[in-house]
């Protein structure tokens, strides 16, 4: 269903699971840097309705989900720490040649936005089908709904801004970079780590 080119090896849950603390602090900061994303395209794409309207929700959601992991998180007695430089999405954002055309720029902001998100939604079924704790279990199978539901938004708008062809070209070698990438991942406590 997400198309991706690599499938992450379940040894990263043991990696995310004994750095539990460190992975909700990752979590957590990776929503409000999603919420961000959302508020920067309708600041910049302001004159398109229809996706101001999608991003609002987007941000206003990945809030919410920014608060459900923070009080997982005090629920466990764990205490926020500081966010840190997401490698995994700047490796992503520099993939695409910087361009003048403000189309083009945005297309290749939602792709990588798309990417993100089918990642951290098949990190998150990964991550829940081997958790014996019910309640993260739970929770991260419901976000990966969501995480499903941005994906295809995303893309949906990218090809909706330029050629089908186009865009399913630039999808395919985003998605052939982001696999290479994810070979030598894995192996710390983050969400993309």
């Amino acid at each position: 269903m997400l198309g991706l080119k690599f499938d992450t090896e379940t040894s990263w849950v043991d990696v995310a699971k004994n750095g539990l603390q460190q992975l909700l602090t990752d979590h957590a900061f990776a929503e409000q840097k999603a919420a961000s994303n959302a508020v920067s395209i309708i600041i910049n794409y302001s004159e398109e309705t229809a996706l101001v309207k999608d991003m609002s929700d987007i941000a206003i959601e990945e809030m919410e989900h920014f608060r459900m992991v923070h009080n997982i998180m005090i629920e466990r007695n764990m205490v926020l720490g500081q966010g840190t430089k997401n490698d995994y999405a700047l490796k992503l954002q520099k993939f695409f040649p910087h361009t003048g055309k403000r189309s083009e720029a945005l297309v290749h902001r939602l792709l990588v936005a798309a990417l993100i998100e089918a990642r951290s939604c098949e990190r998150f079924k990964v991550f829940a089908d081997n958790l014996k704790d019910e309640q993260l279990s739970k929770f991260y199978l419901d976000l990966m709904v969501s995480e499903a539901n941005h994906y295809t938004l995303f893309l949906g708008y990218a090809r909706k801004y330029m050629d089908k062809n186009i865009v399913d070209k630039k999808w395919n070698d985003l998605l052939a970079f982001e696999a290479e990438m994810m070979k030598n991942r894995g192996t710390t406590a983050k969400v993309h780590g």
